[in-house]
């Protein structure tokens, strides 16, 4: 028994090693995110509204480069498990090409085309020359956004976690200051308003992406940008790809039942709408502790099937898993009792206030299986199957969440109640299915019946 609560402590310090600097990066990310916001607000109401419908159009292309590293971070962490650096590192150069090649489409795409993408989100006249300039700012560098997020794909692939978190910390004081600085201007200097605020992130983001390229240039998945020699380059490209399209389908699929489900829930009226919002808002601080395991079970699960230790990678998965239900119970009680301070940092309207916090109660008794289907949908990925996330997404997404929403919160008249029940409902079938995916990968008989000797 000793021995095994040994070997507990010990799994549990590898997988909160890498957890937790994951969920201070995204943390911090989230932080800024605010700050940025505020320091836009103080413009008006047209410059929030312009940069938040430029800003739901990169969160596609962002998107779109995420789903290329879920593929890239299994690889990486297989290729690592197995001893193979060689095609762990040709992986990261491969990787690393892809995201450049569609940043710069999208950057082609944004220069020529961003009045006519930003008409097709609805955008008003007054609005539109707002968030063209920010837009075309922003958007026309992409290749430095698919490159910041590669190359940090990269590193927590490899298990580094840390440098990551830090090279975040350094990117939001230095955009905090940009912002501030190109918004509003300093002793003679007046500020470029909101095109200063797409410069600053761009400037922030060039940083950013430097930086994490000098320290994969320091760790064990360094790579030149010339192809590699002994490796299987073609094979290695084509899995790249196999695990990103599914990466890529659920992610758009996310994003426009997204789209269908807010729409649904401006119908329920413009108070209803607002105290969603900024539901969503709180909620985002609430699920970092998943966001952080998922990473972990990512790698874990990776690097364990990579050296054949099959009940292992279960193993890890599972635990991960357990760790952060336990960590978002305690995450939901806070909520649960906490919400009302927070509501009113956002409004001092008592029923707007009231709609948050009932918001905020609901979510809070969802933490569990939210917990639970963040991270087994990381460790599936892992292992690189990207399937079975996009399949939970799509019927939890379309199937459920938008279906009962028009149920209950249109039809039923149950207003906020209704979005964040239906909501809840998603998150526990999506739970259960992707528990019961992940148990049945791992009694499948290629990992049942493969030696742990390696």
């Amino acid at each position: 028994m000793h021995v095994l609560e040994v070997s507990l402590k010990k799994k549990s310090r590898e997988v909160l090693s890498l957890a937790i600097p994951a969920m201070v990066e995204s943390l911090l990310q989230t932080v800024v995110g605010f700050v940025d916001t505020l320091f836009v607000a103080r413009l008006g109401l047209v410059e929030v509204t312009a940069v938040g419908v430029a800003n739901t159009l990169l969160a596609v292309y962002i998107a779109v480069f995420m789903a290329i590293g879920i593929g890239t971070s299994s690889i990486i962490a297989k290729h690592i498990g197995a001893g193979d650096i060689e095609n762990a590192r040709e992986a990261a150069r491969l990787s690393t090409w892809i995201t450049l090649i569609a940043g710069l489409l999208f950057g082609v795409l944004t220069l020529f085309f961003a009045e006519q993408l930003l008409h097709l989100m609805g955008a008003s006249d007054d609005v539109l020359s707002q968030g063209a300039l920010y837009f075309r700012i922003v958007g026309t560098p992409s290749l430095v956004i698919s490159l910041m997020l590669n190359f940090g794909n990269v590193l927590r692939a490899s298990g580094n976690t840390v440098s990551p978190m830090m090279i975040s910390f350094w990117m939001n004081i230095i955009h905090i200051i940009l912002d501030y600085v190109l918004i509003f201007g300093i002793f003679q200097f007046t500020g470029f308003g909101v095109g200063g605020a797409a410069a600053a992130t761009v400037l922030t983001r060039i940083f950013g992406a430097l930086m994490l390229y000098l320290a994969i240039r320091r760790s064990s998945v360094r790579f030149s940008f010339c192809r590699q020699k002994r490796v299987r380059n073609k094979s290695i490209t084509l899995e790249i790809i196999r695990l990103s399209i599914p990466a890529t389908g659920e992610r758009l699929i996310m994003r426009l039942g997204q789209v269908v489900y807010l729409g649904l829930i401006v119908h329920m009226g413009t108070e209803i709408y607002a105290a969603n919002a900024i539901a969503e808002n709180i909620e985002t601080f609430a699920y970092l502790p998943g966001l952080g395991l998922s990473v972990a079970a990512t790698v874990l699960v990776g690097k364990k099937l990579g050296a054949n230790k099959y009940k292992e990678a279960y193993s890890y998965g599972l635990l991960a898993a357990m760790i952060s239900v336990v960590i978002m119970i305690v995450t939901g009680i806070l909520l649960f009792f906490l919400t009302p301070f927070f509501a009113g940092w956002f409004t001092d309207q008592i029923s707007t206030a009231a709609m948050i916090t009932l918001a905020m109660r609901i979510d809070a008794f969802f933490m569990p299986p939210l917990a639970i289907g963040l991270v087994l949908a990381g460790a599936l990925q892992g292992a690189g199957d990207t399937k079975t996330p996009m399949y939970s997404t799509a019927i939890g997404m379309w199937g459920i969440r938008v279906l009962f929403i028009y149920l209950l919160g249109v039809q039923g008249n149950m207003g906020i109640a209704g979005i964040w029940i239906a909501q809840g409902i998603d998150l526990t079938v999506k739970a259960a299915f992707l528990y019961y995916c992940f148990r049945k990968m791992f009694k499948h008989e290629k990992f049942t019946n493969v030696s742990e000797e390696k």
